[in-house]
């Protein structure tokens, strides 16, 4: 099935996009968690196959990002595992908190 770089696609956990930008999204993240990403299509919501992400990345030229190591992680990576897994009165304190200290 041939696709359109420029197709809107919803991609778990970060929203919709085009499918060309849901690849380069999804390539740029660790293995780990490229293997549990999904896309959906918007127009029908049927998922992508890792089969098809892996066609349709081949035939773009979209490579996936070399790890440096398994173990090892980047902020941003970290911050936004931190989010998502901490309750919302937890994102409130740490919040107010941040803007305290930027008054200063």
């Amino acid at each position: 099935m041939t696709s359109d770089p420029e197709e809107s696609v919803r991609l778990q956990g970060y929203g919709e996009m085009t499918l060309r930008t849901a690849l380069a999204t999804l390539m740029a993240l660790p293995a780990r968690d490229r293997s549990e990403a999904a896309i959906f299509r918007v127009r029908d919501a049927s998922r992508l196959t890792p089969r098809e992400i892996g066609a349709l990345a081949s035939e773009w030229g979209i490579r996936p990002t070399v790890e440096t190591g398994a173990d090892q992680q980047h902020w941003p990576d970290i911050v936004r595992g931190m989010v998502r897994e901490a309750p919302l009165p937890s994102l409130l304190v740490a919040f107010l908190l941040g803007v305290l200290v930027a008054r200063r």
